[in-house]
């Protein structure tokens, strides 16, 4: 008896003709304090992320890192170590851009040059890369709260593609982007990004293109108008925190608050502001920049120096800053 043998691919969809699913795979440029908070995101909420860095040793701090932070959650409660095993299977990290081609949706959060100062510049050339490598469908969008993104995506082909969010680094739990659409993007990809929130479970807030957005123009003119009450002696530093958590509900003091976003951060955020709007309210006080230039940039991997001295991840006591 012939036996007949006949292919079971026409009896289904073959690999080719199987229509790719939206966001089946994210990729971030760079995987600092923001970007590692971008890729535990996306990646706990489902998503495959990779994740682009210039050195082995930075994937694999950056890969630490992350485990570290899911194993906090672990130990609250709200993960267990098989879903952590789970998440951390869905991330890579390369040095190579030609890893990302597959994307369909690339979020930029680099935070400095190689002379450690924020650049403009730095973010372009990040941008012409991933136009090299990325399908003309893919989005583009960076993670930052100072830079305009239509000014990203002047000098691109495709520039409706490029849009601007901000993921809130301070506190992981704040399920909440402020998502920008620059002077070139199309409705389709803003619409696309508001899709890709649900789908991490976040809440949009639609904000035009501005310097600082909405989040951090509130937060520095906080931290300044309380800095300037630490000077005069109104208060001391714990009990303007005290206040602060209690009468507005925050999960933070605005001085802790200050140390986990990194002093670093907000000085050069702040002069950007400053240069932008030319207001005095944006300019660092006096403190900040005490703290700023003898590195005592606030919550790093655990302990530091900020505002408060830090041992584990907790403020054990103020630091002397006067």
């Amino acid at each position: 008896m012939e036996t007949i043998i006949e292919p079971i691919e026409s009896y289904g969809l073959s690999s080719k003709d199987r229509k790719k699913s939206l966001f089946s795979k994210i990729g971030v440029v760079g995987c600092g304090k923001d970007g590692r908070n971008v890729v535990r995101q996306t990646a706990s909420a489902g998503l495959e992320v990779t994740f682009i860095e210039i050195s082995q040793d930075k994937i694999n701090f950056a890969l630490e890192k992350i485990s570290k932070d899911l194993d906090t959650k672990i130990e609250s409660w709200g993960l267990t170590p098989g879903e952590k095993r789970t998440i951390m299977g869905r991330i890579k990290g390369s040095m190579n851009y030609e890893d990302l081609k597959d994307c369909d949706f690339v979020i930029e959060c680099v935070r400095y040059d190689e002379k450690g100062e924020r650049s403009t510049e730095l973010r372009k050339e990040v941008f012409k890369n991933l136009e090299n490598i990325l399908s003309p469908e893919a989005i583009i969008a960076t993670n930052a709260t100072t830079v305009i993104i239509s000014e990203l995506a002047s000098e691109l082909e495709h520039k409706s593609r490029c849009i601007s969010l901000h993921f809130p680094v301070a506190h992981p739990d704040a399920k909440v982007l402020e998502v920008v659409k620059g002077i070139y993007t199309s409705d389709e990809v803003y619409n696309k990004v508001l899709l890709f929130a649900k789908l991490i479970k976040y809440e949009t807030i639609d904000v035009h293109e501005s310097n600082g957005l909405v989040s951090l123009r509130l937060m520095v003119t906080m931290l300044n108008e309380a800095c300037q009450m630490l000077m005069e002696n109104v208060a001391s530093m714990e009990s303007i925190d005290r206040l602060f958590e209690i009468v507005y509900g925050m999960r933070f003091g605005i001085f802790h608050l200050a140390d986990v976003i990194g002093i670093e951060k907000i000085v050069s955020l702040m002069e950007d502001m400053f240069n932008e709007y030319g207001d005095k309210k944006y300019k660092p006080s006096p403190i900040l920049w005490r703290l700023y230039r003898t590195k005592q940039t606030g919550v790093v991997d655990g302990n530091g120096k900020g505002f408060y001295i830090y041992k584990n991840g907790k403020p054990v006591a103020p630091n002397n800053i006067n």
